[in-house]
């Protein structure tokens, strides 16, 4: 658990997820068809033809291109719809079948049929977007989250154990905050990260390496895993899973996302807007010498803890606007915790990717166990062994190819 201390800065939005019961919707999900959330303003069928435009087309897929009866969040990237499907269920510790009904779980087909759920969920979202434009000026103060806070249905009593209760810390900020004053610099604790990995020297001499291991996620047995990374921007992820190969793949300037088309409406989707930034995030963090350079607005955070360690935050911005929050242990100087945020209508989206056992290679500390969680998901990752300096065919990099039915 995150304790920030608040003091010299006003409270922060924050995204309280409870674990116990969060996990047993997560499983839920992972059944239904891995990542698609629930509370849907559209129907997840995919528009006929569509999913081969996805792709063979340069331009990303639009959500009312790639599904039917999209009525209120038309024309946005269908990365970002699956995102705020993910919002919707984390806000509600909902699943797949609470909007779309229970005949939904493995039929696409099944959620283009509007029940009164999703017709309600429209009007609410429409709802959230009158009170921001007309109370605050088109700012995004109010969100799903706000009122429901979990809950399918937004509490609106409070209770006397809520007033004496002691309340959680607060989680990660999803503002850039006010520089705190300490004695050291944002500059000085990322050259400590640099110098803790082996030195600017060394890790320049890094310029691929490719790794394996297992993967696991909720509700699902350990998979193989391997992860190829070429200085200095490129960085490919591949499972395989029962149901078909997963990928995640970076080239340098473009970014797609891979899944069996039983877990996704849409097998391969196209990075684009923070998600794509967060791509490029993630091989800065792999080769961390240009770290510096793939962000703006650097500044010393006020300390915290994860777990029992004390750890310094230090935040930074891909974008100006939304902060990622890097957490780096104050007696090694090794980075344990990574926090971005997506911009989407209907609120920000959240991805935490942890750091651990770091292990020496070629001079060099690496991390062998990356657990990523985002909003409906996770991967745990534990590597078995990486291998510096080898030759990756660029092929790895290239855009992924969706395997044909049947295999």
């Amino acid at each position: 658990m995150l304790n920030f201390d608040p003091a010299g800065y006003e409270s922060q939005r924050r995204i309280f997820m409870k674990v116990g019961s969060m996990r047993a919707i997560l499983d839920t999900i992972s059944i239904c068809a891995m990542g698609i959330a629930a509370v849907c303003l559209i129907s997840a069928t995919p528009a006929r033809g569509q999913a081969g435009q996805a792709a063979s087309g340069d331009k990303p897929l639009m959500s009312d291109q790639a599904f039917k009866n999209v009525q209120v969040l038309k024309g946005i990237p269908v990365n970002e719809f699956m995102e705020e499907m993910g919002f919707f269920s984390a806000s509600l510790t909902a699943n797949c079948t609470t909007c779309h009904g229970d005949e939904s779980a493995g039929s696409w087909d099944k959620y283009a049929v509007d029940t009164p759920m999703k017709q309600m969920t429209r009007k609410m979202v429409l709802m959230m977007n009158g009170i921001n434009q007309n109370y605050f000026g088109g700012k995004r103060e109010v969100t799903c989250y706000s009122c429901h806070h979990g809950d399918d249905k937004p509490r609106v009593t409070p209770t006397v154990a809520d007033v004496y209760a002691t309340p959680p810390p607060p989680e990660d900020p999803d503002t850039l905050l006010p520089a705190a004053r300490g004695e050291r610099t944002a500059d000085q604790i990322l050259d400590g990260y640099i110098k803790a990995l082996g030195g600017a020297q060394k890790l320049a001499n890094l310029k691929s390496f490719q790794a394996k291991g297992t993967s696991e996620g909720y509700a699902e047995e350990k998979i193989p895993v391997q992860i190829y990374a070429k200085s200095p921007n490129e960085r490919a992820v591949f499972s395989q899973s029962p149901s078909g190969e997963r990928a995640t793949v970076y080239n340098g300037s473009m970014a797609w996302v891979l899944a069996p088309a039983d877990d996704k409406p849409v097998p391969l989707v196209q990075l684009t807007a923070d998600d794509l930034d967060g791509a490029k995030l993630d091989a800065a963090v792999t080769f961390p010498v240009q770290l510096k350079q793939t962000l703006m607005n650097w500044r010393v955070s006020f300390p915290t803890q994860i777990g029992d360690t004390d750890v310094d935050v230090v935040q930074g911005s891909m974008n100006g606007k939304t902060p990622v929050n890097f957490y780096f242990d104050k007696k090694t100087g090794l980075l344990l915790r990574m926090v971005r945020y997506a911009d989407t209508k209907v609120g920000l989206y959240s991805t935490q990717t942890d750091f651990s056992d770091y292990r020496d290679v070629a001079g060099i500390k690496m991390p062998y166990h990356i657990s990523v969680a985002w909003m409906d998901g996770r991967a745990d990752m534990i590597l078995s062994q990486i291998q510096p300096n080898v030759s990756i065919d660029d092929a790895k990099f290239g855009k992924p190819a969706i395997p044909p039915p049947g295999k």
